[in-house]
């Protein structure tokens, strides 16, 4: 079930990163730095949305696969962190953001791989505070890739930076959970 509706679904996600981190390279004189953050912003809305609707998919048309499971999760932590570079570069958010978010999804994704290869992947599933870190995430990174006012009344440059450092705190907090929950395979493989 390689080429399914939901895995074309996820490949958009992954195809999508060099069009987001593109149009901020394109000349001044083909797109005003506000239409650049905007045409970024409403990229990542759309193919950030295919994450939640590429899962529905699978289930309702009954084509989830191991393959897709694999890709989903790799798709979303490239879109991210593809996305929060862009945003050190522009100056939009600090690098310690960036190192906190990046460093987790390796740390975790290696902690996942492993207990996989262990048998013991269930102490280490998704939890609720995985998923509030994730939601946080993908509303902190379009209000900062819009980086202006929105409809005259929204500072999402302001919001953008809280919600962003909100997200880092709670990617600290998803990796200590998860390194809790894996905390008795690793002292039982020590030896």
């Amino acid at each position: 079930m390689f080429w399914t509706i939901p895995t074309i679904m996820t490949w958009a996600r992954i195809v999508a990163i060099p069009f987001i981190v593109g149009v901020f390279y394109l000349p001044d004189t083909f797109m005003s730095v506000g239409e650049k953050n905007v045409a970024a912003t409403i990229m990542f809305i759309v193919f950030a949305l295919t994450d939640w609707l590429d899962g529905y998919l699978a289930r309702r048309l009954n084509q989830a696969s191991s393959f897709g499971a694999f890709l989903d999760p790799v798709a979303d932590k490239f879109l991210v962190c593809a996305c929060v570079l862009v945003l050190v570069h522009l100056q939009r958010t600090d690098v310690f953001v960036a190192l906190i978010i990046i460093g987790r999804e390796i740390a975790i994704s290696a902690l996942r791989e492993w207990m996989a290869q262990i048998g013991a992947s269930k102490s280490v599933a998704v939890h609720m505070i995985g998923k509030v870190k994730t939601v946080v995430q993908m509303v902190a990174i379009p209000f900062l890739l819009f980086d202006g006012m929105l409809l005259g009344l929204v500072n999402t440059h302001a919001w953008g930076l809280a919600l962003i450092w909100g997200a880092a705190v709670l990617t600290v907090w998803s990796m200590v959970y998860y390194l809790q929950k894996a905390l008795p395979e690793i002292r039982a493989r020590a030896r």
